[in-house]
């Protein structure tokens, strides 16, 4: 039986690190615009990137406020142009990830959506990142659609 759990494991450790999960992309002249990191004087940027292969056969949902803005995979990041003020990010994975920023006007905020092995699927953390850590993760990756 403890063979069998520990075969089990390592299949499901192998599928979560093989294959990609598709998710709409962006153009390449919109990842471009986006890889200039301008900062817009009446509005906060949010950039929540994933930078990483681990579960990179697994789509994560993102949310901003409660609102679906977009899924995530291996090597991907969102942008978002958002009003000042408290916004909450959740990462839709088994156990919901979630982290509040209070945003203020000009100002560029970058969340890296860390992957973490699950008991039965991909789990993440959202971590608040710094603009050096943070521009070098968006580098490394595409943008969603």
């Amino acid at each position: 039986m403890f063979r069998k759990l520990i075969a089990f494991g390592a299949l499901s450790v192998a599928l979560l690190m093989s294959g990609c999960a598709s998710v709409p992309m962006a153009s390449t002249s919109a990842d471009a615009q986006a890889k200039t990191f301008t900062p817009i004087p009446d509005k906060a940027v949010l950039y929540v990137y994933r930078n990483e292969t681990m579960g990179a056969a697994i789509k994560m949902p993102l949310l901003v406020d409660g609102a679906s803005v977009g899924d995530s995979a291996a090597h991907t990041y969102v942008r978002k142009e958002l009003a000042p003020g408290q916004h909450t990010i959740t990462s839709k994975t088994e156990k919901d990830s979630t982290l509040t920023i209070d945003m203020i006007a000009g100002k560029i905020y970058y969340v890296w959506q860390e992957v973490k092995m699950g008991m039965f699927s991909a789990r993440s953390a959202l971590h608040q990142v710094d603009a050096a850590k943070g521009q070098k993760g968006v580098e490394e990756s595409k943008l969603v659609n």
